[in-house]
């Protein structure tokens, strides 16, 4: 089957046109600028993977749980109508919201792939050119890994609107670094949260090593985004600043709400109301959204845009306490993990080799 016939909703066509309007910036000064951005180009040349080698593509998927997640993680888990469920039709369900899932990150990835192709075409320094060049290839390979993945499903889903409206508003701006903040802070930075429900809750082990490769990835991405916007925004005028902050807070409201897998529903012919209803009064998505601003909320203090308006959106949405976090230690921590997963399939390659060798 083509991957194209595995989709669960019908396409509207298959290609998304999105007009552009915005300069191609040259710069002929080629000595580097910044010390801590070449240290980033260097580490993006220096960490590239093939995801047909790195990651052991012949593990297969649970037939009733592919990725092996937690009941508690079906966000319809408890309520009546899926308890009635015969075994088979839960079975769907998970296979349905974990390929919706998944569908999203991939849909993302693409949307990262082309804003970053942007940035390389417009952003003025030499130094971010260089290092946006590393993530363009590395979103490459998180689509080509997120397809492989969602191959073994035999299923895959449209990008949602929520996504689809904020990568929009992101490629259709001008201004180079509205890219950066839509893409590098909000989106990437709501994904590696929810990358991070399935690396670290999934039994599965081709479902957590395609997320925790991914990661060790983006939370480079995310220190571009740091690096290049703390050092534009204090040259900013307040108005402006808080221009940015209106267009963060409307973007996370989107990408908040994009969780909701109504399609999902849908499809399965399921009352997406009372599904949300289940969902709001179970406490499942109010934690989860929560849980989803853990990176965003100490990068946007740390870049400078930390003016009223945001942190009385952020108050509002109950996560402004995550400003504490340390992002640092948790890129630190996404690095240590995938190494850990490269460690754990040596010794099982290893364990292999010598069971061989002694028949």
């Amino acid at each position: 089957m083509s991957f194209k016939d595995m989709y669960a909703i019908a396409l509207d066509g298959s290609h998304w046109d999105v007009p552009q309007n915005y300069d191609a910036m040259f710069n002929w000064n080629y000595d580097p600028e910044r010390t801590a951005m070449m240290g980033l180009y260097q580490k993006g040349k220096e960490m590239q993977w093939d995801a047909k080698t790195r990651i052991d593509w012949s593990q297969e998927l649970d037939e009733d749980n592919p990725e092996q997640l937690p009941d508690e993680m079906l966000p319809i888990n408890g309520m009546a109508a899926f308890e009635k469920m015969s075994r088979k039709e839960k079975a769907s369900v998970r296979k349905h919201f974990q390929a919706w899932q998944l569908s999203q990150f991939m849909q993302g990835e693409q949307g990262a792939l082309i804003c970053t192709a942007k940035i390389v075409t417009q952003v003025p320094d030499m130094d971010s050119k260089f290092y946006a060049s590393t993530q363009v290839i590395d979103e490459a390979r998180h689509v080509e890994s997120y397809k492989m993945l969602l191959s073994k499903f035999n299923l895959v889903y449209p990008m949602t609107k929520p996504l689809q409206t904020l990568i929009e508003q992101t490629l259709r701006d001008s201004r180079w670094d509205m890219t950066y903040l839509g893409m590098q802070v909000v989106i990437e930075g709501l994904a590696l949260a929810a990358f991070a429900q399935i690396r670290d809750h999934a039994q599965n082990p081709l479902a957590a090593a395609v997320n925790a490769y991914v990661m060790q990835d983006e939370s480079r991405h995310v220190a571009f985004g740091r690096l290049a916007l703390r050092d534009y925004y204090p040259q900013l005028s307040e108005k402006e600043r808080d221009e940015r902050e209106e267009f963060l807070l409307e973007a996370s409201y989107l990408m908040r709400d994009r969780f909701d897998a109504v399609e999902v529903w849908q499809n399965l012919g399921l009352d997406p109301v009372e599904c949300a209803e289940h969902m709001y009064h179970s406490g499942f998505m109010a934690k989860f959204r929560s849980s989803l601003f853990q990176r965003i909320v100490p990068i946007v203090k740390d870049v400078g845009l930390w003016g009223t308006r945001i942190r009385k959106g952020y108050e509002e949405m109950g996560v402004i306490d995550y400003a504490k976090q340390d992002v640092d230690a948790m890129q630190a921590n996404d690095d240590f993990i995938a190494r850990e997963f490269d460690a754990r399939r040596k010794h099982i390659e290893s364990v292999a080799a010598r069971a061989s060798a002694a028949e």
